[in-house]
């Protein structure tokens, strides 16, 4: 990849405007550039516009892909859908001339040298969800001006009006692209101590050139667990019995102290049934670091909020509100003057690190709105955000749209419980949204995740193709049992649900079908559940030891 002048590019070539670079990838047919094709604006960050990437565009070097075996052809193809399986999973997002990586207090601690960087070399590498296509640009500095990190999650900018003053509030969540994965099939952390899900939330208040920001992070429960799909509603989470959890776990912490300050842990999960030994196990591991820097608060968000009793969530809020008073958050006020930093977050997780984590993370950033626009002087001394009814409908319904965002990502769906972050109480409407989202689920997560885990893997470098010595792992031949079995039992069940229809009044002659059909189809089907991992959608690109 060279740089040229417009006079030297050939009259014959052909050219077309381009939003953007989102870089290199080698196939089995050779290199592909990606590129931008659509945008929209999100809005203005301190006077940087922020664009949200809506569609994109893979062209490949080479004219023609001829030289490729038939088998090849079809591997380069799915290989191509599993590209643009990924760049069509909704939020990427970018600016031209501002870090969108780093959080306001970061940017605020940086040295002139860090202030000279491309925005290529200074970025923070967890967010760069396009880090791997672009490895021959950083290899070139001449190209960094052409190309920028775009980060995946979600962004919203509103402007607001209270008492008559205009601010600007916005919401960015920097999913990692480390240990990046789909629901059930990248759970924990890894060796380096970098947790699936993680997702670091910042809500940015501007009014009158002064700025606030308050930074809160989620993330799986970051020791060495599992949780495979197995055709089970919920499969039963597997804690590793062959690793050393803490070495891992501590990593995990050391990074977090550094990056944000002290920790406060939110544990979410049920303190009963299959998710208690994870509870048990998280427990037992903070004791065991001994870390003053880290406090550990569990709160069982079923128990205390079933029968919808809400209302509950206020014993947690009361219960870490002292310790968010001393974290505080970043405040600069108008002349560009540091006021306050943040010194801490708040680490909430649950087993999704998606519903129930962001009803909790959207209450703690209310709370600290509050603080904030009393510090910039939009709210008055007595007053609160709740009593502000525009305003307020416009914070729930971004913070519900984020948990959509984040849902989607990660599990294949909009969230859950997101009737109570948009009206601040359950409603029957949202209880079947909910099982209808929970159908949707079960049928991606056992059924299409592990192409969508291979894309991950194959977007993000996890997985590279080696064009010269391509052997296809993409066709997983399934056995007898796998095209079998389905079909027997659908036969079978079908077969009694007719021989009821047409029994009429002769039951005695037809009661022996309906039972010989009925435990035909009762017998496969529990036979295709007790060998449920051979039947879901398995990634293939990856060694099965680093799924187990």
């Amino acid at each position: 990849m060279t740089l040229t002048v417009r006079r030297d590019i050939p009259a014959s070539a052909e050219t077309r405007p381009i939003c953007g670079l989102m870089g290199t990838i080698r196939l089995v047919a050779g290199m592909y550039l990606i590129v931008i094709t659509k945008k929209k604006k999100v809005g203005d960050l301190l006077g940087h516009a922020v664009w949200k990437a809506l569609d994109f565009d893979i062209i490949s070097y080479k004219k023609t892909i001829l030289h490729l075996t038939d088998s090849q052809m079809q591997d380069n193809k799915t290989f191509l859908s599993m590209i643009s399986n990924v760049l069509h999973t909704d939020g990427f997002y970018f600016a031209t001339d501002y870090d969108l990586t780093h959080t306001l207090q970061r940017l605020a601690n940086t040295s002139p040298e860090f202030q000279e960087m491309s925005l290529l070399e200074r970025a923070d590498q967890r967010f760069v969800w396009n880090g791997h296509l672009l490895r021959e640009f950083i290899a070139q500095p001449e190209l960094h001006k052409f190309v920028y990190p775009v980060v995946h999650g979600f962004i919203i900018m509103k402007s607001s009006f209270i008492n008559g003053k205009m601010f600007e509030w916005t919401i960015i969540s920097r999913r990692s692209c480390f240990r990046a994965g789909v629901r059930y099939y990248v759970r924990g952390i890894d060796s380096e101590g970098h947790a699936a899900n993680y997702v670091e939330t910042e809500q940015i208040v501007q009014h009158n050139s002064a700025k606030a920001s308050f930074v809160q992070t989620r993330g799986s429960i970051p020791f060495y667990w599992s949780q495979r799909p197995n055709l089970k509603y919920k499969p039963k989470p597997q804690i590793s019995k062959t690793v050393n959890h803490l070495d891992g776990f501590q990593r995990h912490f050391d990074s977090q102290i550094i990056l944000y300050g002290r920790q406060v842990i939110l544990n979410l999960i049920n303190q009963k049934g299959s998710e208690k030994p994870l509870e048990l196990s998280f427990d037992k591991m903070v004791t065991s670091l001994g870390n003053g820097m880290i406090k550990y608060i569990a709160f069982d968000f079923h128990k205390e909020c079933s029968r919808m009793r809400w209302h509950r969530l206020q014993m947690l809020t009361d219960q870490v509100a002292e310790m968010q008073d001393e974290f505080g958050y970043f405040l600069v006020d108008a002349d560009g003057k540091v006021l306050l930093n943040q010194e801490g977050t708040f680490r909430s997780n649950c087993m999704d690190c998606l519903d129930r984590t962001n009803v909790i993370q959207s209450m703690l950033a209310r709370q600290s709105l509050q603080s904030q626009l009393q510090k910039m002087g939009v709210l008055h001394m007595g007053q609160q955000i709740e009593e502000q009814l525009d305003f307020e409908k416009m914070f729930k319904n971004a913070w519900a749209d984020n948990a959509d965002a984040c849902a989607k990502q990660y599990a294949g769906t909009g969230a859950l419980k997101t009737d109570f972050t948009r009206t601040g109480k359950r409603t029957q409407w949202g209880l079947v949204m909910d099982g209808w989202n929970s159908m949707i689920r079960y049928y991606k997560n056992n059924f299409s995740d592990g192409f969508r885990q291979d894309s991950i893997d194959l977007f993000l470098g996890n997985y590279a193709v080696d064009e010269a010595d391509w052997t296809t792992q993409l066709r997983d031949p399934k056995d007898w049992k796998f095209l079998t079995l389905p079909i027997i039992m659908v036969v079978a069940f079908s077969m009694c649900i007719i021989c009821l229809l047409m029994a009429g009044d002769t039951w005695t002659e037809t009661l022996p079908y309906v039972l010989f059909w009925g435990m035909a189809s009762v017998l496969t089907g529990g036979f295709i559940l007790f060998n449920g991992r051979d039947f879901v959608d398995a990634p293939r690109l990856v060694q099965k030891e680093k799924l187990d």
